[in-house]
């Protein structure tokens, strides 16, 4: 939610809260492979966040094909410019986009489309989010304050998103409650604790997504929109 003068400040969350980062109970998704064959579904999803969110790994970590990745090495042209703090190992960059799929189910497929996390790379981002269906803003509890732009386009644009908050080692977690509320979201914009290095997180997060998404599109004004047809 964006103030008069622009988006609160982060505030820190304060309840430590364990990360989950191993599966648990069935997949969501195994019921469904009952269901008879229908039309395949390609749909466009984006991973956006700040600087060193980890979009790269997770694309890498979740994708089924070789992920595309536009990695290069930071130099020091960047000094002054790509502010580091909290992320001082990082040594590469995204330059353009990453690009990886996902299979979720036999009829719908993801096409993932991880954005550079640089100010001066915002000029490719409408470009890139043309006709996505939804998007994961990755958040650093260390670095909040770098997602609050992603938020401010995807709010603006009115694209549905969820927050996912990267598990770092060594980095205090936190409550999604708490996390929401340092990051002044809207109500009903949901948060997740996940490990980017994870592939079943990562693919929990790709599900959370995908089921806000659906609930948004039976959730009108007359609460009797008809159920989102996965053969469109």
């Amino acid at each position: 939610m964006s103030t008069a003068g622009g988006r609160a400040p982060a505030r820190p969350p304060a309840v430590p809260w364990r990360c989950p980062v191993s599966p648990g109970g069935a997949d969501r998704w195994a019921a469904r492979d009952e269901e008879p064959a229908g039309p395949l579904v390609t749909t466009k999803i984006l991973i956006a966040g700040g600087f060193g969110a980890g979009k790269t790994t997770l694309v890498g970590t979740i994708s089924e094909i070789r992920p595309l990745v536009t990695e290069e090495e930071l130099t020091d042209r960047g000094v002054g410019v790509d502010d580091l703090a909290g992320v001082e190992r990082k040594t590469t960059t995204t330059v353009a986009m990453d690009f990886g799929r996902i299979t979720l189910h036999e009829r719908l497929v993801l096409y993932l489309f991880g954005t550079p996390g640089q100010d001066r790379f915002w000029f490719m981002w409408d470009e890139l989010a043309y006709g996505t269906l939804g998007a994961v803003v990755l958040a650093d509890t260390r670095r909040l304050k770098d997602s609050f732009p992603a938020i401010d386009y995807f709010e603006q644009r009115g694209t549905p998103f969820i927050v996912a908050v990267n598990c770092f080692n060594g980095v205090k977690t936190h409550r999604p409650d708490d996390i929401a509320i340092a990051m002044d979201l809207d109500p009903g914009v949901p948060v997740v604790l996940c490990d980017v290095r994870s592939r079943h997180s990562a693919k929990q997060v790709l599900v959370r997504l995908v089921e806000h998404v659906l609930s948004l599109a039976d959730d009108d004004d007359t609460g009797h929109r008809e159920p989102l047809d996965y053969a469109r």
